[in-house]
């Protein structure tokens, strides 16, 4: 296949691409940064990467590209959970989502012959927060700015459909690997002063990063998987339990929680995102008999570290 990427030089994006030039197939990096990008895809190691510069939210030249690809994967989407939300940040968390997938289903529509799929990435953010409630792929969208941004960005994707192309959106957890959430809480654990993340009660629906690189690859290449698929391990825990896994795997100890008012000094209303929280099932990739490598947080957390 040839597979054109936004969001490629990102945790995830960075591994699938990896693992598409393994298997053979073409892959094009649609990037901000071209240099930056160049550094990450060395051509003597990808041989089968072509790199772009690309502006998200703007249409250009760099469209003509998607003609001749026979999917895209849409991952692109400014940081949620590394600065504070400012009435500016939050407008660039929403442009980047609604405007940059907007961009992407016009280079489609354009395209001559159109890409056969779009997976396009959306968060488990949809749901809202709940300490007590579940959710699954038919839940319904909840009320805050993280669940009206994953509205926004997945009314835009499901353009597609229209234009008689295959649509998967993946609503993605925290996604664990070496980086990411993980780089973030490894150090109190092994300074001894790690611990829960505010009250510990708030849950935790994570995914190994290879589990999400599997489920894109699936969806790429079965014909019979569309629409919805929560990208989420099938054993969602309570903060407290994973950080007490996590303390177990390092063999340290998980005994000082991180106050709210800690997170919240940091990041201000971007906090929700780490104190509050959503048990989600992946209902879906289950019915498509997906199988999950790494389907709890001991086994995840024992690969990683």
């Amino acid at each position: 296949m040839k597979v054109a990427i936004t969001g490629a030089t990102g945790f995830v994006g960075s591994r699938l691409v990896e693992r598409l030039q393994t298997e053979g197939d073409n892959v094009l990096v649609l990037t901000r940064n071209l240099t930056n990008a160049q550094k990450i895809f060395p051509q003597s190691n990808y041989p089968n990467v072509e790199i772009i510069a690309y502006t998200p939210t703007e249409s250009g030249a760099w469209q003509n590209a998607i003609a001749g690809c026979d999917a895209v994967v849409n991952l692109a989407g400014e940081p949620i959970a590394e600065q504070r939300w400012t009435p500016q940040h939050k407008q660039e968390i929403y442009n980047s989502r609604q405007l940059g997938t907007q961009k992407i289903v016009e280079a489609i529509a354009k395209a001559t012959p159109k890409p056969k799929v779009l997976v396009n990435a959306s968060a488990i953010g949809y749901y809202g927060t709940s300490e007590t409630a579940t959710f699954d792929e038919t839940s319904p969208n909840g009320n805050d700015f993280l669940a009206e941004v994953c509205r926004a960005w997945e009314t835009e994707a499901q353009r597609v459909v229209e234009l008689g192309v295959r649509l998967v959106i993946l609503r993605l957890g925290i996604v664990l690997g070496m980086g990411g959430a993980i780089a973030r809480m490894i150090t109190p654990f092994k300074l001894y002063a790690g611990g829960p993340i505010g009250s510990g009660r708030q849950w935790f629906s994570w995914i190994h990063r290879e589990d999400v690189v599997n489920l894109i690859v699936t969806a790429l290449k079965r014909d019979d998987i569309q629409g919805v698929l929560n990208a989420t391990a099938p054993n969602p825990v309570r903060m407290a339990e994973f950080c007490q896994t996590m303390g177990e795997v390092m063999n340290r100890p998980s005994w000082l929680p991180v106050p709210n008012f800690a997170i919240e000094a940091l990041l201000g209303d971007g906090a929700i995102v780490v104190l509050e929280g959503q048990k989600v099932l992946p209902q879906r990739p289950l019915a498509y008999n997906f199988e999950f490598q790494y389907p709890t947080p001991k086994q995840a957390l024992a690969e990683i570290l």
